[in-house]
């Protein structure tokens, strides 16, 4: 460190003070935030086990969230003495590597705390990513060292850690941070974006560089900072070199994949891996930062500093370096990687491919290029007289050729090579009959669609035929409608991709067997009707499209004896565990100011809730049956209050054994083990001994009477809103399944919010390949539930999968669930197209 710096350096303490006390300021505040948004979480529906635990959380809050300020402050003041560190599954195991203890297996708490911090650092960083940038350069002049050290606290991780070790030194758990963990970035963000401004701010007024030259930290593409310039002072070039990460750097894939310089290489690394030929850039990857995966998992693709990822998996990161490049075990670059491991291995929702709007928006400004105007559809024009006459002709030939290769002994459906010829003869042919450079050009572009799919050795031969027989029908609307060419939403086009992809993905999906004859059948007479009405534009389209919708559902339903149990089942499950739901939620609001006791709420809306829907679900809302259960759960209500005569307690001596028995035969009705079942007495135990011994509180009579009408009534109040439907309510009422139905219950990874969509977004009929338990197949979607909150799945040997939506996403989320088709058929059918004008533009005008 030089004169200068060690002067300095003072600076850098106070500034990280400044810092603290920022952070730490009216601490009260966040707490108060964080309370509101626990209520206001609470107050939102939601599945029974989901809306405990928000209770339980306010409850939390109320007891310990006022200790958190405190504790806060605490943890970060100490974290400004000299002495002090953070410790972390990582730094554990470097210690372990240099001898001071033995190795160990990490614990569950440990992950999951981790990982808290990692999205904490991440949520920091996404708001605070200059303002760090900025800090770390002026500690950078002021210190002399290439980044701040791995325990301070102006490293966002290092403060993360300290946010949230102080949350849980209070009493407050993981699963309230994880809950609320929404509300806590947003305002640990912002108030972390407050304290770096402000040490920012205090360095500025005291001549820390008041202007940042950001230009030694920038690194080429071969991982080497720039040469100084004319304006770089001549001492810039070995601080730059020694600094290993850029502050505000974006580096493409494989940047620092090359070799470099053994002077690069941190000593410490060099202590503890002596033999790593690769430098600082990783063991094996290519250490870029863009594209989400230049390395494998021991290379890089991970940023060694706070940076944060724009654009998600695949996205460049911003921000800075560690000057620490070490990719081995116990380095930050390591514990990092480990932070990030969930993010980097879960799949975005788009793939490789270019999406299918900006295809379609390419598409259109190639063919405006050419023939400007093509596109308007104020100014479209139907066919003109000389090629309708000309299409009318196509299509009865094309008709006459179907049937007679259709007809026995016609030698069935004819080979892709001969449908290719004449596909192009009858382009030359209507061609020749346009009047308009608009009518070839939509010619000629209609005909390559038809011929990319056409070609398509996915459809079968049989279902090849009546795909060939709407092209006539679908050039008179792309004529009269150019927005068929720039609109996904078209009806022309989403008939042919549900029709499409209804008869693709399943192995030897070539034959007729493989599609069913009652879907081929239903194609055929599709394709009929709109051959039927040629002069109606989209709307028979959109007519036709409609219809095979609901056929769709009908016929998947009550395809094979193992899909109708499977669909009667999942239609069971989604009746009643969205009653459960409504039903708990009713309960608590009628037992909300009542003094009962934990135990008997408890049962109430964990098991008892359960009991009711399903009575009603199986004998209806209006029977006996289900009059006795509410009548039971007003009887346990009053049996556990206090009492203090000796009247009472006889009542509940003599009540007390039909009571019981009633409750037994409602756990049993819903299929509850009996080790859980003896669980649920203990609890009732201990409240009805607390009531038998008066030591429970008392309930009025006019209270009581008054719970009791309202319970009687429970049915009236119910809302109809749509909830949530949680694995655990799937896989017991799974229980009563079959073999031939199976619940998946777990895998995959966690979904975003993108990725939820597109599971609700998923059409009946489409297909898919399934990696589950080791064993990968093709599965078909065949049933969604009203909500979309069921998904069922049919695959080979008659077997049947259940997805509820969250599972649906998350095995979508990590690739074990992939579409078999990357894209529609018409958008696969558009990006050829575009290939081929590309490659030859002149076709579009050409005459034939």
């Amino acid at each position: 460190m030089s004169p200068a710096s060690a002067a300095l350096t003072p600076l850098v303490d106070q500034a990280r003070q400044r810092f603290v006390e920022t952070l730490t300021q009216d601490a009260a505040a966040l707490v108060t935030a964080v309370t509101e948004g626990a209520h206001q979480l609470a107050d939102q529906p939601a599945e029974r086990a989901v809306a405990q635990l928000r209770f339980d959380i306010v409850q939390e809050l109320r007891r310990n969230g006022l200790g958190w300020p405190a504790r806060l402050k605490d943890h970060l003041q100490r974290m400004l003495e000299p002495s002090a560190a953070v410790d972390s599954a990582s730094g554990a195991l470097l210690s372990s590597l240099q001898g001071q203890k033995d190795l160990s297996l990490v614990d569950d708490a440990t992950v999951r705390r981790e990982i808290a911090v990692s999205r904490l650092t991440l949520a920091v960083m996404d708001q605070c990513t200059w303002e760090v940038a900025d800090l770390r350069a002026r500690f950078v002049s002021t210190s002399g060292q290439p980044d701040f050290p791995d325990d301070d606290v102006l490293r966002p991780q290092v403060m993360a850690r300290c946010l949230v070790r102080s949350w849980l030194a209070c009493d407050l758990s993981l699963d309230s941070w994880q809950q609320l963990e929404s509300v806590l970035h947003k305002r640990l963000a912002q108030r972390a974006q407050e304290a770096y401004h402000e040490a920012n701010r205090w360095l500025v007024e005291r001549g820390v560089m008041p202007e940042i030259d950001l230009r030694p930290f920038i690194r080429r593409s071969d991982g080497t900072p720039t040469a100084p310039g004319a304006l770089d002072p001549l001492d810039a070039a070995p601080a730059a070199a020694a600094a290993a990460d850029a502050p505000v750097s974006t580096r493409s894939g494989g940047a620092a994949a090359g070799p470099s310089s053994a002077s690069s290489t941190p000593s410490s690394w060099r202590r503890l891996f002596p033999a790593s030929p690769e430098g600082a850039g990783g063991s094996t990857g290519g250490g870029g930062a863009v594209g989400g995966g230049g390395g494998g998992a021991s290379g890089g693709g991970v940023p060694s500093g706070g940076g944060t990822v724009m654009g998600g998996a695949g996205g460049v990161y911003v921000g800075g370096g560690d000057g620490d490049t070490r990719s081995g075990p116990g380095s930050t670059a390591y514990r990092r990687r480990m932070d990030e491991e969930t993010r980097m291995m879960t799949r975005p929702v788009a793939g490789h491919r270019m999406p299918t709007d900006v295809v379609l928006e390419q598409f259109g400004q190639i063919v405006e290029r050419h023939l400007p105007g093509f596109l308007d559809t104020v100014q479209a024009q139907p066919a003109s007289a000389q090629l309708s006459a000309a299409m009318a002709r196509a299509q009865q030939q094309v008709v006459a050729e179907s049937d007679a290769a259709q007809a026995p002994g016609g030698g069935g459906a004819p080979s892709p090579a001969m449908v290719l010829r004449d596909l192009q003869e009858r382009s030359r042919e209507l061609k020749s009959a346009a009047a308009t450079p608009a009518e070839r050009a939509t010619i000629e572009l209609v005909a390559l669609l038809f011929q990319s799919i056409l070609t398509d050795d996915r459809i079968p031969a049989t279902i090849r035929v009546w795909f060939a027989r709407l092209q006539m029908p679908v050039l008179r609307v792309a004529i009269a409608e150019p927005d068929f060419f720039s609109s996904e939403e078209h009806p022309a086009r989403r008939l042919i991709d549900r029709m499409g992809a209804c008869v693709m993905g399943f192995e030897g999906a070539g034959s007729t067997e493989a599609v069913g004859p009652a879907l081929e059948a239903e194609i055929k007479r599709i394709v009929q009707v709109v051959e039927a009405f040629p002069d109606t534009g989209r709307r028979v389209f959109q007519t036709v499209l409609n219809e095979f919708e609901k056929f769709l559902e009908s016929y998947y339903a009550d395809h094979d004896a193992t899909t109708r149990m499977g669909i009667s089942l999942a239609q069971q499950v989604e009746q009643r565990e969205t009653l459960a739901i409504q039903y708990t939620i009713e309960l608590r609001k009628l037992i909300a100011n009542m003094p009962i006791h934990d135990g008997v709420r408890d049962f109430l809306f964990h098991v008892w809730a359960d009991v009711l829907a399903t009575t009603a679900i199986r004998h209806g809302p209006q029977s006996d049956a289900l009059i006795q259960v509410r009548e039971a759960a007003t009887e346990l209500i009053w049996t556990a209050t206090a009492k203090t005569t000796r009247e009472e307690r006889a009542q509940v001596i003599r009540r007390l054994p039909p009571l019981l028995a009633t409750l037994r035969q409602g756990m049993n009705a819903v299929g509850m083990s009996a080790q859980k079942q003896e669980e649920s007495i203990k609890a009732l135990n201990l409240a009805l001994t607390a009531a038998f011994g008066a030591r429970a509180a008392t309930i009025s009579d006019e209270q009581f009477e008054h719970l009791k009408q309202r319970l009687e009534t429970i049915e009236e109040l119910l809302p109809d809103d749509d909830f949530e439907i949680d694995d655990s309510w799937i896989l017991d009422e799974a229980n009563h399944g079959s073999d031939g139905l199976e619940v998946v219950g777990d895998g995959g990874s966690m979904p975003g919010p993108a990725m939820i969509q597109w599971a609700m977004q998923l059409a009946v009929g489409d297909a898919f390949r399934l990696e589950h338990r080791g064993r990968q197949e093709t599965v078909r979607l065949v049933w969604q539930g009203m909500h979309r909150q069921l998904s069922l799945f049919s695959a080979g040997g008659g077997r049947c999968l259940l997805f509820q939506k969250a599972r649906l996403a998350a095995y979508l989320q990590a690739g074990l669930l992939l579409p078999v088709q990357e894209e529609s058929l018409t958008a696969s059918a558009t990006r050829e197209a575009l290939r081929r004008i590309e490659a030859d533009p002149g076709r579009l005008l050409a005459a034939a």
